[in-house]
């Protein structure tokens, strides 16, 4: 690890030690996937209390970390809030996309780890942020490129999200990791294998450099610049003993 990755890896566990100490729950801020995979490849014994992470939604990319003391004796919350932006008027607006409406929040001078995944429509984004930046937040976003927004605050407890999937389905001879890439992406066997060899793939958050990582079902894999998918399973298998699998690529 270099030396940003040795002091990340330093502060989770004080973090937990904290936590263990203190018989309290102590939170990181936003990690993306490859702070995540140094927290998953961190040794167990080095953090005394257990851990569980939270992105507002299953599936999330970048997700928060809370230790958890032994002796829980509280009811605790994520320092989550979910925040709405939407144009002031659709009808004039433009089409904003998910780097627009980024990089708008990031030019108030908000760090990117403050903010969870963006999830963008037609109409309006959703975006997931720590609860001390979100009264800012609400008070000074009011426009993206040319367009002028508003943004609220919404519940999170009625907030309830369903990833798109678009399912894609196809015949791998085994369900190594690159044999199930092949079928979401449309590229020769090697290019898959540089990526994976690369450091550019992940599953279910942890770095994966070798193409025996075999799948299980539900699976989610992370493609760095191309996207996420989801490993459905075998759904049959032909005379010739190859597999017919399905995946859901995320959109």
């Amino acid at each position: 690890m270099n030396k940003e990755e040795l002091l990340l890896q330093k502060r989770l566990v004080e973090l937990s030690n904290t936590a263990y100490q203190r018989d309290i729950v102590t939170f990181t801020d936003f990690l993306n996937l490859n702070e995540l995979n140094i927290l998953h490849s961190t040794p167990k014994h080095m953090f005394p209390a257990a851990y569980e992470t939270y992105g507002g939604y299953e599936a999330a990319e970048r997700q928060m970390v809370a230790f958890l003391p032994d002796a829980l004796y509280y009811e605790y919350r994520y320092p989550v809030e979910i925040l709405k932006i939407s144009p002031v008027n659709l009808k004039f607006a433009e089409n904003l996309s998910h780097r627009d409406y980024l990089g708008g929040i990031l030019h108030l001078g908000i760090e990117r780890c403050c903010l969870g995944d963006l999830l963008v429509s037609e109409e309006c984004c959703r975006v997931f942020v720590t609860d001390s930046m979100a009264d800012y937040i609400c008070r000074n976003l009011t426009r993206i490129r040319h367009t002028t927004v508003k943004v609220s605050v919404e519940n999170m407890e009625n907030f309830h999200y369903t990833p798109n999937l678009e399912l894609h389905k196809g015949t791998v001879s085994t369900v190594r990791l690159d044999s199930v890439l092949s079928v979401a992406f449309p590229l020769s066997r090697s290019k898959l294998t540089g990526l994976i060899e690369g450091g550019k793939v992940f599953v279910n958050g942890k770095l994966i450099t070798t193409n025996a990582c075999r799948l299980k079902e539900n699976d989610i894999i992370s493609v760095r610049g191309m996207g996420r998918i989801k490993y459905l399973g075998i759904l049959s298998e032909t005379k010739k003993g190859r597999l017919y699998i399905e995946i859901g690529k995320y959109i």
